[in-house]
C-alpha cells in the first residue's frame, strides 16, 4: 500500500513534492496522515488511518541490510576517535585560515598591478571566500563531534554507574559521578541529550518488526475488506510500536547481574535418554553400555574421540540443541589434559503451548515464569541434568540455547553457581548482563517477535571482549503465514549461525576458539535428558 491511492485527489498546486519515490517525510510531504485533502484544496482534521498506515509501513527504519555484527548496546561509538577526529578538523581549520591569509597577501600585491590581473584577483577573492566558509564548517564539525563524544560518554558513564550500584562499589560510583559532573560542566546539554538518546533507542529499535507488522496487519485486514486492511495495519503497526516501547523502556528483556529467580519449582523428574550424535546422527553405544539410563544416570555415550564430538562452528553447535525428540537438555562433559572438566550445555526452546496444564516443563508456563523473573520447572530440570552429568559448582560451562533455553542460560550465567565461560543464545527473549568472564554471543532475527521481547538488549555491550550481537532479517517479505513465526524456528537460526560462521568477522574466531579448545580434551561423555513434571 502506498501513501497515495489512485482514487485520491491530486495534491494542491503549492504542495511540496516528496524528496524521492517511496520516501515520505511527515514534516514536508503533502499528504498529512492526520488530514484528508478535500476537492477544493482545503484540508480537514478528520483522522486518515490509511495515511498513518502508509507512514508507518513506508517510512519506519528498515533493517534488511543483511547480516549485522556489532558489539551490542546503544553505544557503538569510540568517543576517543570522535575527539581525535574533532582535533583533526580544528587543525584543518587553522591551516585553511593560514592559507587564506597568504592568499590575501597575494591579492593585495595584484591589486596594484596592471588590468590583466583582474581575473586572477577575482578568482583569488572567490577562493578566499570559500576557504573562509570551509574553515568555519570545519570548526562547526569539530564542535559537533566533541559534543557528540560528550553525549556518548555520558551514556557510557550512566551505564557504568548502574553497574557500580548493582555491585555495591561506592568508590567506583563516586569516581564516575565526578567524571559525569566534569563532562556536564563543559557540555551542559549532554545529560539531556544522553537521556533522549537512550529513550529513542528504547522506542525505535524494532524498526523491522513495526514495518512487517504493519504490512501483515494490512494483509490480514484485506481478507475482509479494504477498510479492514487499513485498520488492520493501523492496529498491528501501532500496537507493535507501543509494545516495543514498553519492553524497551521497562527493561523487562534484560537479565541483570543481580537477578535472582523467585519462588520454587517442581517437582520435576529428569530421565537420561539415548543421545544423538552430531550432526543429528544417532551416536553409537559403547560396548557393554546399557540401552537406557535412569534418573541421575548418564545415558549411553559415543566412543568417538573428543575432536570428532566437539562442535566445529556455531552452526554445528546450534544443530545439537534438542528439539524434535524426547530430550530437552544435552550435556557434553569434556575431560581436559590437565584433569579439569568442562561442560557444553545445549538447552531446547519451548516444546508445548500449554499453560499450567501440561507435563512438559518446556511450555508457555515456564516461558511466562522465566520472563517475569520466577523459577520455572524447565530451569530446575536443566540444573538437575547438569548435576546428573557430573557438573559441580564452579565448573566451566559453555551454554548454547534457543528461545526459552536462552532465558534458562541467562539465569545460569548470572546466578547458577557455574563458571559460565560462553553464552550463545539464538532467538532468546532476554539478554543477560554477564560480566567480563563470559563470552556473550546473541543471534537474533529482527523480524522475530520473540527475540524482540529482549527490547533490543542492554544499553551497553555485555560480556567479555569479543562478545557480539549478530542480527539480520530472516525474511523481508510478509505473508499471512508469518503468524506461525517462521523467523523464530530453530532451523532458521541454524541458517543464520552458518552465515555468522562464514562472515569473516574476527570476533567469530573467538567463539570458534572455544570449540577448538574443547576438541583438545582427552575424553568426552555425551548425555541427553528428558523431563516431565511430577504430581503437583
Amino acid at each position: 500500500m502506498t501513501a497515495r491511492g489512485a482514487d485520491e485527489p491530486e495534491a494542491p498546486p503549492d504542495a511540496p513534492t516528496p524528496m524521492a519515490e517511496g520516501w515520505h517525510d511527515p514534516a514536508t510531504a503533502w499528504r498529512d496522515p492526520l488530514s484528508a485533502w478535500q476537492g477544493d484544496g482545503t484540508a480537514t482534521r478528520a483522522p486518515d488511518p490509511e495515511g498513518v498506515v502508509a507512514l508507518v509501513s513506508d517510512t519506519w527504519p528498515r533493517a534488511d541490510a543483511g547480516l549485522q555484527i556489532t558489539g551490542g548496546g546503544a553505544v557503538a561509538v569510540d568517543t576517543d576517535t570522535l575527539r581525535t577526529t574533532a582535533t583533526a578538523f580544528t587543525t584543518a581549520a587553522s591551516e585553511l585560515e593560514a592559507i587564506g591569509l597568504r592568499l590575501g597577501s597575494v591579492q593585495n600585491m595584484l591589486l596594484g598591478t596592471w588590468g590583466d590581473a583582474d581575473e586572477v584577483v577575482a578568482a583569488a577573492s572567490v577562493l578566499g571566500t570559500r576557504l573562509h566558509e570551509t574553515g568555519a564548517e570545519a570548526v562547526g564539525i569539530a564542535a559537533a563531534l566533541r559534543e557528540a563524544a560528550a553525549v556518548y560518554e555520558v551514556v557510557e558513564i550512566d551505564i557504568a554507574l548502574r553497574a557500580a550500584a548493582l555491585a555495591g562499589d561506592a568508590d567506583a560510583s563516586a569516581r564516575l559521578e565526578a567524571r559525569r559532573a566534569d563532562v556536564l560542566s563543559r557540555y551542559p546539554e549532554a545529560g539531556e541529550r544522553a537521556a533522549l538518546a537512550a529513550f529513542e533507542r528504547s522506542v525505535m529499535w524494532p524498526g523491522e518488526l513495526v514495518r512487517q507488522g504493519t504490512q501483515w496487519g494490512v494483509g490480514v485486514g484485506d481478507t475482509f475488506s479494504e477498510p479492514g486492511a487499513v485498520w488492520g495495519g493501523l492496529a498491528v503497526g501501532l500496537g507493535t510500536i507501543g509494545g516495543a516501547a514498553l519492553v524497551g523502556i521497562g527493561g523487562t528483556g534484560l537479565v541483570r547481574r543481580d537477578a535472582r529467580l523467585t519462588g520454587a519449582a517442581g517437582p520435576v523428574v529428569v530421565t537420561a535418554v539415548t543421545p544423538e550424535g552430531p550432526p543429528g546422527v544417532r551416536a553409537g553405544v559403547a560396548p557393554g553400555a546399557a540401552a537406557t539410563g535412569g534418573v541421575g544416570q548418564a545415558a549411553p555415550t559415543s566412543w568417538r574421540p573428543p575432536a570428532a564430538v566437539a562442535p566445529q562452528s556455531l552452526a554445528a553447535a546450534a544443530s545439537r540443541i534438542p528439539g524434535d525428540g524426547a530430550a530437552r537438555v544435552r550435556v557434553e562433559k569434556y575431560t581436559m589434559p590437565d584433569g579439569s572438566k568442562q561442560f557444553a550445555l545445549y538447552i531446547a526452546g519451548m516444546q508445548s503451548a500449554d499453560v499450567a496444564c501440561g507435563d512438559d516443563p518446556w511450555d508457555n508456563e515456564s516461558n511466562l515464569q522465566l520472563y517475569s523473573g520466577r523459577m520455572s520447572d524447565s530451569y530446575a530440570a536443566t540444573q538437575a541434568a547438569l548435576t546428573a552429568a557430573g557438573a559441580e559448582a564452579g565448573d566451566a560451562v559453555h551454554v548454547v540455547a534457543f528461545s526459552q533455553g536462552g532465558m534458562i542460560g541467562a539465569h545460569l550465567a548470572v546466578e547458577g553457581g557455574y563458571d559460565v565461560q560462553t553464552l550463545v543464545s539464538l532467538g532468546s527473549p532476554v539478554e543477560a548482563d554477564v560480566g567480563a568472564g563470559t563470552l556473550s554471543v546473541a543471534i537474533r532475527h529482527t523480524d522475530d517477535p520473540v527475540a524482540g521481547l529482549a527490547g533490543g538488549g542492554a544499553l551497553g555491550g555485555v560480556g567479555a571482549p569479543g562478545s557480539f550481537v549478530a542480527e539480520r532479517v530472516y525474511d523481508p517479505a510478509t505473508a499471512l503465514e508469518d503468524a506461525a513465526l517462521p523467523a523464530h524456528r530453530l532451523t532458521a537460526y541454524a541458517e543464520t549461525a552458518a552465515i555468522v560462521d562464514a562472515s569473516g568477522d574476527p570476533r567469530v574466531a573467538d567463539v570458534h576458539a572455544v570449540f577448538e579448545g574443547l576438541a583438545q580434551a582427552e575424553a568426552v561423555e555425551v548425555s541427553e535428558y528428558a523431563a516431565v513434571r511430577g504430581d503437583r
